[in-house]
């Protein structure tokens, strides 16, 4: 085993990683080697990105759901769940809140919910970048079709969030009945990405049936797929779920995740997860140290926040969308970062100036500053 940086100088430079050279960075306990994989990740997320924090809204609009994921919350089979769904207009109200408050970016996030049908989805999205033009739609409502994806990008969604949750296929199995396809799940991730979508992946740290081998495998699935976001954050077990009694991933083993996956894909959108929040008091602001370079306040209404329970403890169910967003911008500060009105659109060297042309004047980063 190498015990040098240089590994991580590796990294780095070559975007690759091996299997040996993975289980060594996650278990080393040399602090020092701990620390400048950090660095190294939060100095590449700067050369990129400088000390913006882009910011999502995001408005949890169904927590019903088709499926039976054994570690979700809201999985169809769990009786305990409250259900709830969010109407049209109240989903119009919430962006319409989150623009006052200066997110430019609205993220839809719901179950596999037959009720919201492809037509309304399309209506939604169409509907918010009407009254919103200047900002970015971005759903996280999980498998379809792809003559469905294609609907949702032609009526104006920008992304589309979907987590892989693992790239090891017996691990799916584990994570899922039967009837979910590990190859369909991985087609759609395709899929999106060759519509047009900035399309995300990710997974859960700490999954029950994880180990060395299906990290490696998810990172070399992350490297195939070149996602334009990875959302990852610690597994928190749901007390009504098969995995209830688990034990939570660390909020060390995501930081370090998040470091490595920086340096492999440079220029990903990488949230601090509310998960990380949820283990630790200041687990967003570590994420950002270790590379991060988003967050997400809830823009959800405060009654229903609660009821999207995916996992235990959840922070920020009381607060209103104001309060939410105010302490994320002085969290943020509080570290040297400036949280920012953009839609934070994924940058790479090629699509740097396509970006300034499409948006103009308004694509423009513009600091924002509590009125009291």
């Amino acid at each position: 085993m190498q015990h040098s940086y240089e590994i991580v100088d590796r990294i780095r430079k070559t975007r690759t990683i091996d299997r040996q050279t993975l289980e060594e960075l996650l278990t080393t306990e040399d602090a020092g080697l701990k620390e400048y994989l950090a660095a190294k990740a939060k100095e590449t997320a700067q050369q990129i990105y400088g000390n913006q924090i882009y910011m999502r809204g995001l408005i949890e609009f169904t927590n019903y759901c088709k499926n039976d994921c054994y570690y979700c919350g809201i999985r169809c089979s769990n009786e305990k769940a409250d259900r709830y769904r969010l109407s049209i207009e109240q989903i119009l109200e919430c962006c319409k809140n989150g623009y006052e408050l200066g997110f430019r970016t609205f993220v839809l996030q719901g179950g596999e919910d037959g009720y919201y049908t492809d037509a309304k989805i399309c209506e939604l999205v169409a509907k918010i970048k009407r009254q919103h033009p200047d900002c970015a739609v971005t759903l996280s409502i999980g498998e379809k079709e792809r003559a469905s994806y294609e609907a949702f990008f032609k009526a104006g969604a920008d992304r589309y969030l979907l987590r892989h949750e693992t790239a090891d296929e017996e691990h799916y199995k584990k994570l899922h009945p039967q009837k979910m396809s590990f190859q369909h799940r991985m087609q759609c991730l395709r899929e999106l990405k060759e519509i047009g979508y900035q399309t995300g992946c990710g997974f859960m740290v700490g999954s029950p049936g994880q180990t060395f081998d299906t990290l490696y495998e998810d990172l070399q699935f992350i490297l195939e797929l070149q996602p334009h976001m990875v959302g990852i954050g610690p597994f928190i077990p749901q007390q009504d779920t098969p995995f209830g009694g688990g034990c939570a991933g660390t909020l060390d083993r995501t930081l370090r995740l998040l470091s490595i996956i920086r340096l492999l894909v440079p220029h990903v959108l990488l949230p601090a997860t509310t998960a990380l929040g949820t283990i630790h008091p200041k687990g967003r602001e570590l994420g950002i140290l270790a590379g991060a370079n988003v967050v997400m306040p809830n823009l959800s209404p405060v009654a229903v926040r609660e009821k999207y329970k995916l996992y235990d403890n959840k922070i920020c169910t009381g607060d209103e969308a104001a309060e939410c967003r105010f302490c994320m911008q002085n969290r943020m500060e509080a570290i040297g970062y400036q949280v920012v009105v953009d839609r934070g659109d994924y940058k790479n060297e090629t699509n740097r100036k396509a970006i300034r042309r499409l948006t103009g004047k308004k694509g423009k980063s513009v600091c924002i500053t509590q009125n009291h």
